[in-house]
């Protein structure tokens, strides 16, 4: 059984590796690229193997054929011809301010100098001049063209969403940098830049009119990520062990892999689906189902732009938006639903045309998301770390299940008792998103503002044989009983139960919120 390369990004460590290292061979697709273009970008989200792809392109064009035996390229590539090439990972230029940038790109083009051995002037104040330079004398100096492979292009701006003005200044320093990649043309083979975002792209590559977008082509759908074709055939001894631990089937496991790691797409065609590689390959490693992608670093500017739109409900339902939301390189007016899409917390469902225009349906991918993305979120509305939440949630969903009016509405009075006074100013918006929130955490299936043909439910929850109506309620002048009369006679009147009848028991649940109370009434629909 192979040895799994788990956070191995290097093509070249996992190919020689005495340990005999686990590869999916994804150079057909950068043959693809090779004999139809020059100048390509790629957006991925983090951990999604954009690096190895890098990595294997430096090697390939460094002509290390030894390393690609029985790879798809093997046999379609020149390998008498090798070229120089420049590989810069901004994951590792210190970039907390513009005159940090331009000093450790100043770094990184002299060392490549002295990698090449050839005179190089270095000129901070004059970084793209010198990034010219080092072009043309590696050019000459090797008399063939040269590479340039960019991974995490967008680091600059995204470690700095926060601070406008270092963004901005950062920005600058990169226009200029990659706009010298125009001019010179003709010295250079190939060129590949990848990162998470493309909020950054016009503005950054304005000057680059040649560039290739493949991040919604189909044709490189699954350049990253895993195809259901090669988990089953790459980790099949993987498969075979963990299912045997578990005794479970090897089908019932393959299935439950693919709810937690399954349903990225970049042309949502159901067939096209591919794993997260990070979240698979530590799955495979543990034998165990954890929030693998999601621990390692979710960034909080990301929680707090949603805690601050307050907007849950286009977070936790599938949206359709317009394609023009993902060319949009404001950092200050980007909008919160492309940015988690292109950080890989949505993903592309499907595509629909509309009056001849495409519309794109966005959605969370799958199990692993959806519970790390909701306890996250929940717990910072809540102000309260997760391991308190975990019994309450419990606590919680047995007493919608039991209609424990009473207990239920002493676990919320708590629970809103921690949330910070200045973020109750956002009234009755804010404590229907926390209430969404919560019931996902609890693990029910949940659709805020449920639409009906006599109106919208606020918040619908859902398991194997119940349903619940729940209607939320809020005043600053009323009396939490007069609320909860309401809400309830607002379920009642319009009927709001009548789409779910058929479907187990109904359980009715009207919640009303004042300054200072908090009034909680369930009911199981007799009829």
């Amino acid at each position: 059984m192979k040895n799994l390369p788990t956070g191995i990004q290097s093509f070249s460590d996992i190919r020689t590796n005495p340990n005999n290292y686990l590869y999916v061979d994804k150079t057909q697709y950068i043959h693809q690229m090779f004999t139809t273009g020059k100048i390509y970008f790629l957006s991925r989200p983090r951990r999604f193997g954009k690096s190895l792809i890098v990595s294997t392109m430096e090697n390939l064009f460094n002509g290390k054929k030894e390393i690609f035996k029985n790879l798809f390229i093997y046999d379609k590539w020149n390998w008498n011809e090798k070229n120089p090439v420049i590989k810069l990972d901004f994951g590792k230029i210190d970039c907390d301010s513009p005159e940090i940038l331009r000093s450790t790109l100043a770094d990184f083009l002299e060392s490549q100098a002295k990698k090449f051995k050839i005179d190089l002037k270095i000129s901070e104040l004059k970084i793209g001049s010198t990034f010219d330079n080092l072009i043309t004398e590696l050019h000459n100096k090797f008399n063939s063209k040269v590479v340039i492979l960019v991974d995490e292009y967008d680091s600059p701006i995204l470690d700095n969403i926060s601070s406008p003005k270092i963004r901005e200044a950062n920005r600058k320093i990169l226009h200029s940098f990659y706009k010298v990649l125009k001019a010179k043309d003709d010295f250079i083979r190939f060129v590949f830049i990848t990162g998470v975002t493309k909020f950054a792209g016009l503005s950054v590559f304005s000057g680059l009119n040649n560039i290739k977008d493949l991040t919604f082509n189909e044709k490189y759908n699954s350049i990253c990520g895993y195809t259901q074709e090669e988990l089953e055939s790459a980790f099949d001894e993987h498969i075979t062990a963990i299912a045997q631990k578990k005794q479970i089937s090897e089908r019932d496991l393959l299935d439950k892999i693919k709810r937690f790691y399954n349903g990225y797409s970049w042309t949502g065609e159901d067939d096209e689906t591919v794993y997260n590689p990070f979240s698979t390959l530590q799955f495979f490693e543990v034998g165990k189902f954890k929030h693998f992608w999601f621990a390692t670093g979710t960034p909080t500017f990301i929680i707090n732009l949603l805690k601050e739109k307050n907007n849950i409900d286009r977070l936790l339902e599938t949206q359709t938006v317009s394609p023009t939301i993902f060319d949009s390189y404001d950092p200050e007016d980007i909008d919160e639903i492309s940015l988690l899409f292109q950080a890989g917390y949505l993903t592309v469902k499907k595509i629909v045309e509309v009056d001849d225009d495409e519309e794109y349906c966005l959605g969370i991918p799958n199990t692993e998301v959806r519970k790390a993305l909701v306890e996250c979120l929940f717990s910072a509305y809540a102000n309260r770390p997760l391991n308190t939440l975990s019994a309450l949630g419990k606590e919680m969903k047995k007493q919608i299940l039991d209609c424990d009016s009473a207990g239920f509405e002493e676990n919320l009075t708590m629970l809103f008792a921690k949330v910070p006074h200045q973020l109750k100013v956002k009234r009755e918006a804010y404590y229907h998103s926390l209430l969404l929130l919560m019931m996902n955490f609890l693990g029910f299936k949940t659709r805020g503002e449920d639409s009906t043909d006599k109106g919208r439910i606020d918040v619908v929850m859902e398991g194997k044989e119940w349903t619940a109506i729940s209607e939320l309620k809020y005043s600053a002048k009323k009396s939490a009983a007069t609320l909860i009369k309401e809400a309830m006679k607002q379920i009642e009147d319009k009927k709001y139960y009548q789409a779910y009848l058929g479907s187990g028991k109904i359980i009715l649940i009207g919640i009303a919120y004042t300054n200072k109370v908090i009034k909680c009434k369930m009911k199981t629909l007799i009829l």
